[in-house]
């Protein structure tokens, strides 16, 4: 046992997912007991592929068909997607789309402690946390025989861990805003669990500081790095690598605005990696676009034909052909204002139908002409059926899904370097990036910003690499941290918006103040110290629609600060009118 380096130790009997689920009982073949884990090195193996599994795991928090958005990692792609009110549902009833309420909740949908979106969120990244705190409580990093695989194991589980972290920083740390009042909680993220965390601590366990958050997650992912410096690489990227170690920190340092950190550690993401980012006959390819991993893909989720259903899987959310699931009621379509920022001769417009059709580009998809013509403007054909099967879910959703891809490293290192004061660098690495790899003839300019009121030269070029994450990785989610730390403003009812209802037709100053996650109250009951230090409730903080073009106003502001101006002043912040 020894050549393994494992700690059978009491400590993994006591590992617990949160203080709500102190007894929780895991789906058989999730996860291991930490038992289990320390009888042998198959079991330290088969816990470890527990990380994996669970990222696409459907029904991973309620174990059964309760709610349709409770599938895993996958959810965060879509409901970040939402939350930037970036995709809209234009099938016939925009009820089907149960993630609506991460794009709609100021005006209309429930988003308070005891909401789905609160509870799913908090628990499925608790969860993962919890199998890999699981992995680490067995291996002991200190003994001086610990092999090159046991040390893997761990980087492995440190790097997720910190991942995860990373997440719930994001979702649940308030930003400052119009709508809802954080003054009492800004700068606190989220409670850590640790593999030493004992029950008792769990049920007075406080939101720790931004600083806190940062300095732990930075120290898992160092040990990562230090651990993988042994020599151990992955068995394949369903787990994360160095490289990704090295991606998170990039994610984290740019959370924190160190700028320069940020930069650095975007180089060495793509440096250590290796890959180039997606090519243009990969992301237009009608059997594998965005379904299969390829040399751009640094860690990604994969489906089982055998454990996945028709409705709660990533293809049947996403995709523009697939004929089962959600996805052909829903009709997932890109913002117009944000379809129409993309310039003639970037191949990634391909992705979305254009009003006009194959007047404007011969699309190519698994159904048909008629198909095409008969869907609405704007669908999306970015993720397509695996194999060009939109009919056997089994078949065309069985798909690989990025986490993290090479191209938000390189976006990462523009921003980066222009707002740690080297402007004219970042904007030649963004150009360098975009003529190289997405359009040829790319040209950075101020003027065609969508924010017309920007007067900051760094700022609206920091808004330009924005734009361009939420295109490149619309869909995906992974823009959204970038907007909740730039606050750009979120403009859904302009003229000519395809913004399909009233409760889509919102207008937020900074950011939309669901953007400050909610902590689930099963959470508040089992560590009441969190019962003063919640985010509030964001649920209809604001009329709909909004003025069009106008920011909206909070529908009360009486204990919020007036330093925000009105809405008339707010709106010459964000882009000009579609004409």
């Amino acid at each position: 046992m020894k050549n393994i380096a494992l700690k059978i130790s009491a400590i993994a009997a006591a590992a617990v997912l949160s203080s709500a689920c102190i007894k929780e009982t895991f789906p058989e073949g999730s996860t291991v007991t930490s038992d289990q884990v320390g009888s042998s090195a198959t079991a330290l193996a088969s816990a470890l592929s527990g990380i994996p599994y669970q990222m696409s795991l459907g029904y991973l928090i309620y174990g059964d068909q309760v709610h349709e958005t409770d599938m895993a990692y996958p959810a965060f792609m879509i409901s970040q997607t939402e939350f930037l009110g970036d995709m809209y549902p234009l099938g016939t009833n925009s009820g089907y789309d149960w993630y609506r309420a991460y794009n709609t909740a100021p005006a209309s949908g429930a988003f308070g402690a005891t909401s789905y979106p609160s509870y799913i969120t908090w628990f499925t990244l608790y969860k993962f946390i919890k199998t890999a705190n699981d992995v680490i409580s067995v291996i002991d990093i200190e003994d001086p025989e610990l092999t090159e695989t046991a040390a893997g194991y761990a980087a492995i589980a440190r790097a997720a861990r910190a991942f995860n972290y990373y997440m719930l920083m994001v979702f649940f740390e308030p930003i400052d805003n119009k709508y809802t009042d954080v003054s009492d909680v800004l700068g606190l993220t989220v409670p850590i669990i640790t593999e030493t965390t004992s029950p008792e601590d769990l049920k007075n366990n406080p939101r720790v500081s931004h600083d806190e958050m940062v300095e732990f997650i930075l120290d898992d992912l160092t040990t990562a790095e230090e651990l993988f410096s042994k020599g151990y690489t992955p068995s394949s990227l369903n787990y994360p690598s160095l490289a990704v170690v090295y991606g998170i920190m990039a994610k984290t340092y740019l959370w924190d605005e160190d700028y320069d950190n940020a930069a650095t550690y975007a180089r060495k993401a793509i440096d250590t990696f290796g890959g180039t980012p997606v090519t243009e006959s990969q992301w237009l390819d009608v059997s594998t676009g965005f379904n299969t991993a390829n040399q751009a893909w640094m860690w990604y989720v994969t489906y089982s034909a055998e454990s996945m259903g028709n409705l709660c899987n990533f293809t049947g959310w996403m995709s523009g052909e697939a004929d089962w699931g959600y996805s052909s009621l829903t009709r997932p379509s890109i913002d117009r204002s944000l379809y129409d920022h993309i310039e003639d001769g970037d191949f990634r417009k391909y992705s979305f139908l254009d009003p006009d059709k194959y007047d404007y580009y011969d699309y190519q998809t698994c159904r048909d002409e008629a198909y095409i013509n008969e869907a609405p403007a704007y669908l999306s054909l970015k993720f397509r059926c695996r194999g060009g099967d939109w009919e056997n879910y089994a078949v065309g959703g069985a798909v690989d899904c990025p986490v993290m891809r090479v191209e938000e490293m390189y976006l990462i290192e523009a921003e980066a370097t222009a707002a740690a004061g080297n402007l004219s660098g970042g904007i030649a690495l963004l150009e360098s990036f975009m003529q190289t790899y997405r359009q040829s003839n790319y040209v950075y300019s101020k003027n065609k910003t969508r924010y017309t009121a920007e007067t900051d030269d760094t700022r609206l070029f920091q808004l330009e690499v924005l734009d361009q994450m939420r295109i490149e990785f619309w869909g995906e989610g992974n823009a959204f941290a970038s907007a909740k730390r730039l606050k750009p403003g979120v403009m859904q009812n302009y003229e000519g918006t395809n913004a399909p209802e009233s409760i889509f037709k919102i207008n937020c100053e900074g950011i939309k103040p669901n953007w400050n996650m909610v902590i689930p109250q099963s959470e508040i009951d089992g560590n009441p110290v969190l019962e003063s230090q919640n985010n509030p409730d964001p649920t209809q903080t604001i009329s709909y629609p909004s003025p069009v073009g106008s920011y909206a106003d909070p529908i009360s502001s009486s204990s919020l600060s007036s330093s925000f101006g009105t809405s008339a002043e707010s709106a010459n912040l964000f882009f000009s009118k579609i004409n």
